[in-house]
Parts: structure tokens; sequence; C-alpha cells
């Protein structure tokens, strides 16, 4: 079964420089600090663009994983779509999209994803991976927003 979630940020910068943002392995790294994060192979730094892939390697759970994720749309500067190509996961689709709002940019993640392992995948979506991964856009975004508006 596929467990979907949306997250809502409001940055108050324009929405070029938070679309870009949002493409930069850079600015995703920074972000990511906590669990140890790395870009290991395809597009290790600057921005990433459309039909190329970044493997990243990570600490999650006191365990080391690794992901290969792939650009696979992307209409600047109102969305993109990155989905995995290789990973833990049985599917992985995170949509991000933009519009200009008030005063800045609403920022919206819509992600899609889908646990392997039948039974045992359908509870660690329920009982992990519903809560954490929000979590880790969160702190994404939040640094996103907060590099972001210093810089405006």
């Amino acid at each position: 079964m596929t467990v979907a979630f949306a997250l809502q940020t409001l940055v108050m910068a324009p929405t070029d420089r938070v679309f870009a943002a949002s493409l930069s392995i850079d600015d995703h790294l920074a972000s990511m600090t906590a669990s140890g994060e790395q870009a290991i192979a395809g597009i290790t730094a600057g921005r990433i663009s459309l039909g190329q892939s970044v493997t990243w390697r990570a600490r999650h759970f006191g365990i080391r994983w690794t992901m290969t994720s792939q650009v696979t749309e992307l209409e600047e500067p109102d969305r993109f779509v990155d989905a995995q190509l290789r990973g833990p996961f049985k599917a992985f689709r995170h949509e991000h999209s933009f519009r200009t709002a008030p005063g800045g940019t609403e920022m919206l993640d819509s992600i899609t994803f889908q646990a392997p392992l039948g039974p045992l995948g359908w509870i660690a979506e329920r009982v992990l991976l519903s809560w954490y991964l929000p979590h880790l856009i969160r702190q994404r975004n939040d640094y996103l927003k907060a590099s972001l508006e210093r810089g405006a």
C-alpha cells in the first residue's frame, strides 16, 4: 500500500531563488548534517537538472542507507519531481511545487512512498516512516527557509 503526505512551507524569498535552492545538492547536504548525508555518485555538488541522478548515503535508525534518485520532471520555476531509481523503498516519489505568495513563495512537497517486505514494510510505514519522513522534509525546508530569508 502506498503512503502519501504533503507539507507546505512559506518562504519569504522570490520563487526563482527557492526553486534553485531546492535543486541544490549543496543546500540539501547542509540541511541533512544530522544524518551524515553524503552525495557519493552522479551529481554530487551544484544544481541537479532534468534526467540527472544523485546517489545519497546517510545513516537513519542506526543503519547506513544508500538511495539513488533522479529528477524525472522539471518545469522551471513551478515544479519538479524526483523519484527513487534504487534504494530502500519499493517506490518513492517527491513532487516539489512552487507558487508565488504574498511576500514570498509557497513551497509544497507532495511525497508518496511504499516500503518493501510486504506486511513488515506495512508496519514500518505506519510505525516509523509516516512520522520520520515528514520530519526529514520539515528539517530540509526549515534549513532552506532560514538560509533564503537571511539572504533576502
